[in-house]
């Protein structure tokens, strides 16, 4: 059984200097300690706390090893994605994340998938980034769930989406710059609170706006935290599609009926939530996610996907690494000519 774990960050080795490439304030590098230590700084201020599984790649194997996992789809940490920043300066910095993330898993090519970010601020411009990625060698790409006030169903996100499931790039969707932050200070409620609801956000954008109508089905879309508080209200959303016109004006189907346009981590951490998740999204649409190496993951990989009542072995193996297989599996050659609408009709 192959054990594939979908979420999980890294934070590269990048001085001060090298985050100036994205802003000249509030820039994004790492500060390195002793003793396996780190800080994730924005220009002066200190962000966070940090190990060296989240630049060491050697640590990282280690830890790999000893949990069982055989292999990590590896992903930027979520403060690197540079939305705030002038489009070509991100595109610069983007290209120089990625680069260092394909640096990163080099030395051990059939157990780090390397994910890129791209400028999501400029939709044509992340096309270009994300094609020049997976030219370079990078399985998939890793987004935040809005840029500003534009969700996921924005017309230029959706076309990059789609531009994706054209070069056959999965997706994968992280919550970040959670709403309602000044309401959510202290205790980690911002993690806790605001992830869950940004994420539910982006899954019913995206239904209820028509745009799942809009994009191809060989999309191939992760939404990470096991799809925040969406599997538990799914019922709450199909309610109001059937009893108002106002929530089913753009979508001609309620929202149960496109759950299998997508697929979601299991980082739920309790079995009775996982099984839950799992008969709303299809045993074939879960795969294990952890967040590793931050310290709110799934500290023993795989333990809620091993205690999840009514899954049989080969569900489990599903969960476990067979699905993340098929996600990032390298699609065929597209046929010269083939594919050139970007958006705008589903096959």
């Amino acid at each position: 059984m192959t054990v594939i774990d979908v979420h999980t960050h890294v934070f590269p080795r990048l001085s001060r200097d090298e985050g100036r490439v994205l802003a000249d304030r509030g820039e994004p590098w790492l500060r390195v300690g002793r003793g396996g230590t780190g800080t994730m700084m924005c220009g002066d201020e200190e962000f966070r706390p940090v190990g060296e599984a989240l630049w060491d790649p050697a640590r990282r194997l280690a830890d790999m090893d000893a949990a069982g996992v055989d292999v990590q789809a590896v992903s930027s940490t979520p403060l690197m994605f540079g939305y705030a920043a002038e489009p070509s300066r991100a595109a610069d910095w983007c290209d120089l994340v990625n680069e260092r993330i394909l640096a990163f898993c080099a030395g051990a090519p059939d157990r780090l998938l390397p994910l890129c970010q791209v400028p999501l601020q400029d939709p044509a411009l992340a096309c270009e980034v994300a094609t020049r990625a997976a030219a370079a060698g990078h399985r998939g790409v890793h987004i935040g769930n809005h840029v500003g006030d534009r969700n996921l169903d924005d017309e230029g996100i959706t076309a990059f989406l789609a531009h994706c499931a054209r070069i056959g790039l999965p997706v994968l969707v992280h919550p970040w710059d959670m709403l309602g932050a000044d309401r959510m200070r202290g205790h980690m409620l911002p993690w806790l609170v605001g992830m869950p609801a940004e994420t539910q956000l982006s899954i019913l954008g995206l239904m209820l706006s028509g745009a799942f109508e809009r994009l191809p089905r060989s999309l191939r879309l992760c939404f990470c935290h096991g799809g925040g508080s969406f599997a538990f209200l799914l019922g709450r959303a199909d309610n109001a599609w059937r009893r108002r016109d106002l929530v089913r004006a753009s979508s001609p189907r309620p929202p149960s009926e496109y759950v299998d346009r997508f697929h979601v981590d299991s980082a739920v951490f309790d079995p009775r939530a996982l099984r839950l998740l799992v008969d709303v999204m299809g045993v074939e649409r879960v795969m294990l996610g952890t967040d590793y190496p931050f310290p709110l993951g799934e500290e023993e990989p795989g333990a809620a996907i091993r205690a999840c009542p009514g899954l049989g072995d080969a569900d489990r193996a599903r969960l476990l690494g067979g699905n993340a297989e098929a996600f990032f599996a390298r699609p065929a050659p597209v046929p010269a000519g083939a594919g050139a609408a970007v958006a705008g009709t589903a096959p």
